[in-house]
């Protein structure tokens, strides 16, 4: 049992060596002394932490309480480095019997540890909020107010000492449990495709093949074994959207989207006037750009495996992994030599795991493991233009954990919606670098429409996706959802937002069963369009800005979870709250399309 995955090249087109992580600057290996030195050390100090304050955090004057906040602060980011490396192990290879034994008995005295920790929040929430006030302005506390402004957020929705408890406790065997049983299915499926088996991966990337019949075959080899897995697939969304409707009723959370709002520090109101604006677009965006991309194809219609089909015209290049490194690196410099330089990190150093390999973590993840160590990217690199814009938008990631971390654990954290800003503007910023050095008309309208697919699968495909979780959530409450309903409901609410030109039939209706935020975050998709239509209107301001806005970006990135998104747009001019604000960002993807129907004629 490794914790260093294997270099290597993958079958199929030449990309170079690939890099594979080291994930020893957490932990030598799973059978390190060190693990079950800070499993051992972790429990000692959670048992003193709970004997020393419990019961007592009314008593702490505010120096006090914030050392104890401080202490808290140290045992809880060596709980999170033992989950994180468990976790990045179990990634490597999610079929192999002893790493999956490894992830699940770290998880469980990991959540054992930390339910000694339990009251301590419980606590903090139970103090006066004047008492609370005065103590904040001991310089030893004030540190940590955005931190306990989180932590109060969920005030109302706390239950008793003994009920919080008792689900801590339960989560490994409830929710995580399931997890881990999506995770594993979806690892250990085969797919034969063009006379080999290969994974979910590599299965999907079949779709952006150039030839037509490799398209339809990928498909239908999906479908078939989506469709022989789906019962497992229904039984895993119904338990789980049970259980959250069961602690929702109890937390008092009016709607199923509440408690991941409140978590994302985002009103209501506004993701609900995201998800208006980018529904009633779906006309001028997605429906009209798939119409001009089956005219490209000769047709009135697109089959759904050639919605992302190459152009008639791209070159369809396979691109190696160094030169993916420098097409990234080189546009980050453009924009900022510190965020460069940041990034190049991650390749001079093993902090990439990008070969795709059978057992692996299936798609891409940057990991913030702890402030005390550093991220680490997961991919599944196979040499196509989206596996480059993947790795500019995970290393985007990847630096603003880099730059957040500076805040220490308790701080480091930014809500979803700003999270996708750095890895969606890294995006931006390698699509518009490649674009100005391009000066071939056709190669440039394949560019564009490249571009707007890719904006198309970020906010109205994500959108198309939180739509079908609001409908499984709330149906879900009158009574469990066969796997043939849950395919109604994703079959309408695909055929709603890609419109008439996408052509649909029964093998597609299981894809909804892939789809892993469904599982391990419900309702976390809406983060992605958030970040897109804040980064569109991002980069209008960097565009006409004076000399400046890389370092304002650089502050805003670095806040880590100190500031709140009006805090951290003000100093651009932005206003998430505003309903206009969502309207300029989706107003930047209608003006490509725009560009792309004028060189059509």
């Amino acid at each position: 049992m490794s914790a260093t995955a294997a270099a290597g090249r993958s079958e199929g087109p030449d990309l170079g060596d690939l890099p594979s992580w080291d994930l020893s600057d957490l932990y030598p290996g799973p059978d390190s002394p060190a693990v079950a030195r800070d499993l051992d050390r972790s429990e000692t100090e959670a048992k003193a932490f709970r004997e020393r304050y419990a019961g007592h955090v009314d008593d702490l004057s505010g120096a006090a309480l914030g050392r104890a906040v401080a202490e808290f602060e140290r045992i809880d980011e060596m709980l999170s480095r033992l989950a994180a490396y468990s976790y990045l192990v179990y990634s490597g290879d999610m079929t192999d019997p002893g790493i999956a034994r490894f992830y699940q008995s770290i998880q469980e005295r990991v959540n054992a540890v930390s339910a000694h920790l339990l009251f301590f929040r419980l606590e903090i929430n139970q103090l006066d909020d004047a008492v609370l006030r005065d103590r904040m302005q001991a310089p030893e506390l004030r540190r940590y107010a955005p931190w306990i402004e989180n932590v109060r957020m969920f005030r109302r929705h706390q239950l008793s000492d003994e009920l919080e408890r008792l689900l801590h406790e339960k989560y490994v065997v409830g929710h995580s449990a399931w997890n881990r049983l999506f995770d594993e299915t979806i690892a250990g499926l085969s797919f034969r495709i063009d006379g080999r088996d290969m994974g979910m991966s590599e299965a999907l990337n079949r779709f952006s093949d150039r030839s037509s019949d490799k398209r339809r075959e990928a498909a239908l080899e999906v479908g078939r074994v989506l469709s022989a897995n789906v019962r497992t697939f229904a039984l895993v969304t119904n338990t789980l959207a049970k259980d959250k409707e069961i602690e929702d009723k109890w937390r008092d959370f009016p709607r199923p989207v509440s408690s991941r709002n409140l978590s994302n520090q985002v009103e209501d109101e506004v993701v609900d006037a995201l998800v208006t604006a980018v529904k009633g677009a779906y006309p001028d965006l997605s429906h009209r750009y798939y119409r001009l991309k089956a005219r490209w194809f000769g047709s009135d219609r697109l089959d759904y495996w050639d919605r992302n089909a190459p152009l008639p015209g791209d070159d369809d290049r396979t691109i190696p992994w160094s030169e993916a490194r420098d097409i990234v690196l080189s546009a980050y410099r453009r924009f900022s030599p510190e965020l460069a330089d940041v990034g190049t990190r991650f390749f001079d150093r093993p902090w990439i795991d990008a070969a795709v390999r059978p057992g692996k973590a299936p798609g891409a993840y940057a990991h913030p493991t702890v402030s005390g160590a550093h991220p680490y990217l997961l991919l599944n690199y196979q040499g196509k233009t989206r596996d480059v814009m993947t790795l500019a938008h995970e290393l985007g990631h990847g630096v603003h954990q880099v730059l957040a971390a500076k805040q220490g654990h308790l701080l480091s954290d930014t809500p979803l919606t700003l999270a996708e800003t750095a890895s969606v503007f890294g995006e931006m910023l390698t699509f518009r670098s490649l674009l100005d050095a391009e000066r071939d008309p056709a190669r440039r309208r394949v560019m564009l429409a490249g571009k707007v697919e890719d904006m198309l699968n970020t906010v109205v495909r994500q959108i198309a996706f939180f739509d079908f979780e609001q409908r499984v959530h709330t149906e879900r409450r009158t009574g469990e959802l066969t796997p043939e309903r849950l395919g109604e409901i994703w079959l309408a609410t695909q055929a709603e937002s890609l419109g008439p030109a996408l052509r649909f039939d029964d093998n597609y209706r299981h894809f909804w069963a892939y789809i892993p935020h469904f599982i391990h975050s419900p309702f976390y998709v809406y983060a992605y369009a958030f970040g897109d239509c804040l980064v569109n209107s991002l980069y209008a301001v960097y565009q006409n800005a004076a000399d400046g806005f890389a370092g304002r970006y650089l502050e805003m990135l670095a806040a880590g979870g100190t500031l709140r998104h009006g805090e951290l747009l003000a100093p651009f001019g932005l206003d998430a709250s505003d309903p206009a604000f969502w309207q300029k960002g989706l107003g930047v993807i209608a003006g490509l399309i725009d560009e792309l129907e004028h060189e059509a004629g």
